[in-house]
């Protein structure tokens, strides 16, 4: 007979969301086969796969170093909005955000503890509960990091990660993490845009002006216009800044004016 691990106990409990005696019984059913005992379960009619159900809810949990030096923001993902704004699920999402920054290489979600309060969570909702996405920042040499946390209907949506040269006010850090919250910008200057999102939409607008019996050079000429107005949409530097009661003006403008120097930035949304 296969002997019987806490490792596939724990390996099978993760893949199902079932107690711990359910899973010991299912594994010496399979001599010790995790897949096999997945399948005799479903054979059974038992819910095996929580994880199977798409995890289009969670929250976001973000946080800076002490010494500003490194940020961190990352999604707990699950199926409802209900299990989104559990005080248990926020609990799970500050923990892992504070072990990945007191470890920067570590990876959180192979964390036992995490893992262990996660599947708990799951058993208890019947939903699919995971860490998602983790985004890490270091803030360059002599400046610093800061973070900015969206949110309502009482749970975080949205993180920004910011990287400053030298330091910055807190109200530029609320401000400018705010824009990029709301404006979603894909990049901070055009050249850090994928080339082929830049070709697509260049090929787009090509397209779109010979079809009305412009000629190639004049239907490219006119692409180019149409590209900057591309560039003012979704380049953060070249957007104008949302708030035009605080600056009017576009986000470099108000860098410029606040004398700070954005380096580079992440954004984390659920369901984006």
């Amino acid at each position: 007979m296969a002997e019987i691990t806490a490792q596939k106990v724990n390996e099978l409990r993760n893949k199902t969301g079932l107690g711990m005696m359910e899973c010991k019984k299912a594994l010496v059913e399979a001599n010790g086969e995790v897949d096999k005992a997945v399948e005799n379960l479903r054979k059974k009619g038992v819910k095996t796969s929580i994880t199977e159900r798409a995890a289009n809810e969670g929250r976001v949990a973000a946080a800076a170093s002490s010494d500003q030096q490194h940020a961190v923001a990352l999604e707990v993902v699950c199926n409802t909005d209900f299990t989104a704004k559990n005080e248990v699920v926020a609990k799970i999402a500050e923990t892992a955000v504070k072990k990945a920054l007191s470890n920067p290489s570590s990876d959180v979600k192979e964390d036992a503890q995490i893992k262990a309060d996660l599947t708990a969570v799951a058993q208890t909702t019947g939903e699919n509960v995971q860490i998602g996405r983790v985004l890490k920042l270091d803030a360059p040499a002599g400046g610093q990091v800061a973070t900015y946390l969206y949110s309502t209907a009482g749970k975080g949506k949205i993180a920004v990660l910011m990287a400053f040269s030298g330091k910055v006010a807190t109200d530029v850090v609320n401000q400018v993490g705010m824009h990029i919250a709301a404006a979603r910008p894909l990049a901070m200057t055009r050249n850090e845009l994928p080339a082929d999102v830049v070709a697509k939409e260049r090929e787009i607008a090509v397209e779109q002006a010979k079809a009305t019996g412009k000629p190639q050079q004049v239907a490219e000429k006119i692409a180019e216009g149409k590209l900057n107005a591309f560039y003012a949409e979704r380049v953060l530097l070249d957007q104008d800044y949302i708030n035009a009661e605080v600056f009017k003006g576009k986000v470099a403008d108000y860098l410029k004016n606040k004398q700070a120097t954005l380096q580079k930035y992440a954004r984390l949304e659920i369901g984006q």
